[in-house]
């Protein structure tokens, strides 16, 4: 095992109606002028939103709002957000939402509390100093954005999808009621399951570094949301699929499942930004349709957590090779993927990049990682053409 820092100073109010205490908690920590951000219409068909401003109302909290943080956010919101903060003298962000709304308000946090362009942060130039406080009420289980110390921002200019990665900007609250999440569409529910797999896979297929207890609990949350994806697939308003799915998310990106290792491989993650960026697909979506290639690109020199993961997750049968047992794991994952109907190559994602544009994403993609990034096995440009390639 190697060394490890392990920080989550998030609180977290889990449960039903907890969306209640929203106000409570603002001047818990010291809000006095919120800035209400969140994405498209259901926050507010559902109610959520006028729920929340008149919980502020009655405390007598200041707010102001920002609607449209959509998916893969865009810099450009991040930059309204900033000029309306300083304008309306904001302290305090609350992000009524999912990762996408989190990721747009930590962006917004950043601009306000520090000098100079906020992208500087996303495009690796300088690292951010500090951040308005943020509070979340979380609506969809998928990014861990509400635990995690991650934002990821989509710049137009050029489609350039980049994350940042600071504890500056680590939510001081984060409200997780999972009725909330039962408004979803099914394809978003089962790529919030996705997601949540993924941030675990990514840290879990390393060749640096592990822990019995890290691995056992990583393990244990896989099996779970593998199990409750399942029954969501065909109960969407169950509660305890839904609650179990959401505290998963949580624990799969605070950290907690990477203790003890060298950090993770995040490879699919890096190159599904560029698909991101592109053709602003949904993020789970495009993490299921690259994941069987990069795995079978990358298993051989890794095979001993690959067959790990095939025995203990997949639960396969401990017959034959360690490779094939490797395999059978991978096919696995792709099995379930399907059930739930998510895609296992770019032509499933409903995508079809030419030869430049699958050239373009692997340059931008190395350019991203700094030439060549990886745990698994690292990858150079050319590695990351081949696996684009391979998931057409």
């Amino acid at each position: 095992m190697f060394d490890f820092k392990y920080f989550t100073p998030t609180k977290v109010v889990f449960g039903k109606n907890t969306e209640a205490k929203v106000a409570e908690l603002i001047e818990e920590f010291g809000g006095t002028k919120v800035l209400i951000h969140y994405g498209g219409g259901s926050v507010v068909r559902s109610g959520l939103l006028k729920k929340v401003t008149d919980t502020l109302d009655a405390a007598e909290i200041s707010y102001v709002t920002l609607g449209g943080a959509v998916p893969n956010p865009r810099l450009s919101l991040v930059y309204e957000g900033i000029e309306l903060c300083k304008k309306e003298n904001v302290d305090f962000l609350l992000a009524v939402g999912g990762g996408s709304a989190i990721d747009s308000a930590k962006a917004i946090g950043y601009g306000v509390a520090n000098e100079g362009d906020v992208w500087d942060f996303y495009d690796y130039k300088r690292k951010p100093a500090a951040c308005l406080p943020l509070g979340v009420i979380l609506t969809i289980a998928a990014t861990g954005s509400e635990m995690s110390d991650s934002s990821v921002i989509t710049k137009e200019e050029g489609l350039v999808k980049r994350g940042c990665n600071s504890d500056y900007s680590r939510a001081k609250f984060a409200i997780m009621n999972p009725e909330l999440t039962m408004t979803l569409p099914d394809y978003q529910t089962a790529c919030g399951c996705t997601d949540i797999m993924m941030h675990t896979m990514e840290r879990y297929f390393t060749n640096g570094g592990n822990m019995e207890i890290t691995d056992a609990l990583a393990e244990g949350l896989l099996r779970t949301v593998k199990k409750n994806a399942l029954i969501l697939y065909k109960d969407p308003k169950n509660y305890d699929a839904r609650a179990e799915v959401m505290w998963a998310g949580s624990l799969s990106h605070n950290g907690l499942t990477g203790c003890g290792n060298d950090g993770g491989d995040w490879m699919t993650h890096k190159m599904e930004h560029e698909l991101g960026g592109l053709y602003d697909v949904a993020h789970g979506a495009g993490l299921a349709a690259i994941w069987g290639s990069w795995a079978r690109y990358v298993y051989k020199n890794c095979l001993h957590r690959f067959k790990k993961f095939a025995l203990n997750v997949m639960e396969v049968e401990n017959t034959g090779t360690d490779e094939e047992i490797a395999l059978r794991g991978i096919e696995a994952m792709e099995d379930f993927y399907r059930s739930i109907e998510m895609p296992t190559n770019l032509r499933e994602l409903g995508v079809q990049p030419t030869e430049d544009e699958l050239k373009d994403m692997a340059h931008k993609c190395a350019v991203g990682v700094g030439g060549a990034k990886g745990s698994a096995k690292v990858l150079d440009e050319a590695a990351m053409l081949e696996i684009f390639k391979a998931s057409m």
